[in-house]
């Protein structure tokens, strides 16, 4: 979808300027997520976790205990994401700080990146549900340990 598609749709057009308005997320990332992913604000974020790929399934058995993996999901929306998190965990300094925090607590790197891509997604969602562009501010960053959208 182009640019100028997005913007001749008035909703499309909003949308992506909220999108874009969070550092890390750009043009390319905001025209995928626009075209690739209609629920975008109808549905919950475990849903919306689900529905892309990034929520983590548990590989249990009752004689074996597995590591969670992410699967299935939308491939394209999942690669965006992926670029998405490696600009924030950079220059945004609410995901940063979360990412920096799963790794001091020994997490792997991708599992780190995974988890700062599911945050992504559901800050996402919420603002343009809401309707509301990127602030930061003291109450995006950590609140009881962990941090709050």
């Amino acid at each position: 979808m182009s640019k100028e598609i997005i913007d001749a749709n008035p909703d499309w057009g909003e949308k992506d300027k909220i999108l874009q308005s969070v550092p890390g997320v750009g043009p390319k990332t905001s025209q995928v997520l626009i075209s690739s992913w209609p629920e975008l604000r109808t549905i919950n974020r475990q849903e919306i976790a689900a529905l892309v790929g990034v929520a983590p399934f548990c590989d249990d058995s009752v004689r074996h205990s597995g590591a969670r993996r992410i699967k299935g999901g939308s491939a394209n929306v999942r690669k965006a994401l992926y670029m998405a998190a490696i600009d924030a965990v950079k220059y945004n300094k609410t995901i940063k700080s979360f990412f920096d925090r799963l790794i001091a607590e020994g997490k792997k790197f991708k599992v780190a990146l995974v988890a700062a891509m599911r945050k992504i997604l559901t800050i996402l969602n919420v603002m343009v549900r809401t309707k509301t562009r990127w602030k930061e501010s003291k109450t995006q960053m950590q609140k009881g340990g962990k941090i709050a959208p």
